[in-house]
């Protein structure tokens, strides 16, 4: 048994790695930090996980947790641009990322040339 004592402790730090975010609750305020990236063109037209066409031109968001058509404060921790955004898709899947928001919210979070930023989500679902 005790040569399987590494492995456990590797296993409990893992599961305690993914543990940090808290879960999502009706009408709590929801803080959330880490990257944002976002997605257009290549979306466009297409479905959304809500059943709506997806509008690289609307300011709308895919979250993992975050009920559909909640609202959603984006701020841009290099500028300190914020932005309002639905939320109607689920993601992101890039590592480390917590928001994808549209074409027309990068625009104005200022973020389409970099892509990827810095940034914290406030939202009450």
């Amino acid at each position: 048994m005790t040569r399987l004592a590494p492995y456990f402790l590797a296993l409990a730090a893992l599961v305690a790695g993914c543990a940090t975010t808290r879960p999502v609750v009706a009408g709590q305020p929801f803080v959330e930090e880490g990257l944002a990236s976002w997605y257009g063109r290549e979306a466009q037209g297409g479905p959304t996980a809500s059943g709506e066409r997806f509008d690289m031109h609307a300011f709308t968001a895919a979250h993992r947790r975050l009920p559909f058509n909640t609202l959603v404060v984006v701020e841009n921790l290099r500028n300190g641009r914020r932005v309002t955004v639905r939320v109607n898709d689920r993601g992101p899947y890039g590592r480390g990322r917590i928001i994808d928001v549209s074409f027309a919210a990068a625009r104005a979070l200022g973020m389409v040339n970099a892509g990827v930023v810095p940034a914290r989500i406030y939202a009450r679902p």
